[in-house]
């Protein structure tokens, strides 16, 4: 269903569960109240009827239709268009997945926009009613807690980070080679895609404190303010750290996989020369028993008393001197 939650609120109190957008409406009017509108992927007919009740902005319309943008607050005269991009860590596989929420904040209403299951506005929504005096302040209130979920739900994502990056680090000189380059660029594009979802945040939230005192938004929502605007800066300043330690840990892999493969090289280089070494070495009494093997009637030395031992002794002789030659060379 993509209406998720909807409530009409009169003095911070809940006072109707509307079965449809029409009674919702109907209910905020006669009652003088706040209507609060949860969608989940609505249709573009769901978002068109609430554009045409509330006056919203086509060029908002447009966007949260469209879907797919990056965090942003925008003002049509006295309504507020904010998107989103809510993280949430998957610990199987170790992966962060980005979701997307439109709000449209207008003097009398909110509509919210997901487009994925995070946050978690039902507990927003428990917690604000649990607090009916901070309700009661109107859908600034409602704007400022979401900020703050939002923001709160970055917390466990850059502890997950963060302990990816920690396993990185372990691993770097324990030979991970190519399998761990691509572990680090894959973590460094999420870190990346981290970072396009929280920087504007800083901007958009010093542009509500700003417009604080013209919009008479009250005090409390200001200190409020003030405190998400500090966790935000804290994500972002991490997150900044991340991607630097992660290039590093790119450059130090890179570094170690290339001296390992000279290592390798050379090591196989040394197994050649000793290859070589002994070859050189058994060749030269091959080559004499060779000769001497050839059977041919005029060979001086088949008849000469000493030519058994002259063989063996140049045979000796040939591969102890290509030995001293090759350990002095220290091939072998």
């Amino acid at each position: 269903m993509p209406l998720i939650d909807n409530a009409v609120y009169v003095g911070g109190q809940r006072i109707q569960n509307p079965d449809s957008l029409e009674q919702t409406f109907e209910y905020m009017r006669s009652n003088n109240g706040m209507a609060w509108i949860g969608l989940f992927r609505p249709t573009r007919d769901e978002i068109e009827q609430v554009a045409a009740e509330f006056s919203l902005h086509p060029l908002a319309v447009e966007d949260a239709l469209a879907g797919h943008q990056r965090a942003k607050l925008e003002r049509y005269g006295n309504i507020l268009f904010a998107v989103l991009r809510p993280a949430q860590y998957m610990d199987a596989a170790e992966t962060v997945e980005f979701g997307e929420l439109h709000m449209f904040v207008g003097p009398d209403f909110v509509v919210t926009i997901r487009h994925a299951e995070t946050p978690d506005l039902a507990r927003v929504r428990r917690r604000l009613e649990g607090q009916p005096e901070l309700l009661a302040l109107g859908p600034e209130a409602v704007l400022y807690a979401i900020l703050d979920e939002v923001v709160d739900e970055y917390s466990p994502v850059v502890a997950g980070v963060q302990n990816d990056i920690d396993e990185i680090e372990d691993s770097l000189f324990s030979g991970g080679g190519t399998g761990l380059s691509r572990r680090i660029y894959e973590l460094s594009r999420e870190v990346i895609a981290f970072q396009r979802a929280t920087e504007p945040l800083p901007a958009m939230l010093d542009a509500l404190r700003r417009g604080a005192d013209k919009y008479h938004v009250d005090l409390e929502l200001q200190r409020s303010l003030r405190d998400v605007l500090d966790h935000v800066v804290q994500v972002t300043d991490k997150l900044r750290s991340f991607r630097e330690i992660l290039q590093n840990a790119l450059t130090v892999n890179a570094t170690l996989v290339a001296q390992r493969q000279t290592e390798t090289s050379l090591e196989q280089g040394e197994q050649v020369k000793k290859i070589s070494g002994w070859a050189a070495i058994l060749f030269g009494p091959t080559l004499v028993g060779t000769i001497y093997g050839m059977n041919f009637t005029h060979m001086p030395e088949l008849d000469w008393e000493f030519g058994y031992p002259y063989a063996l002794t140049l045979m000796v002789a040939t591969s102890v001197t290509l030995y001293a030659v090759f350990k002095r060379k220290h091939w072998l």
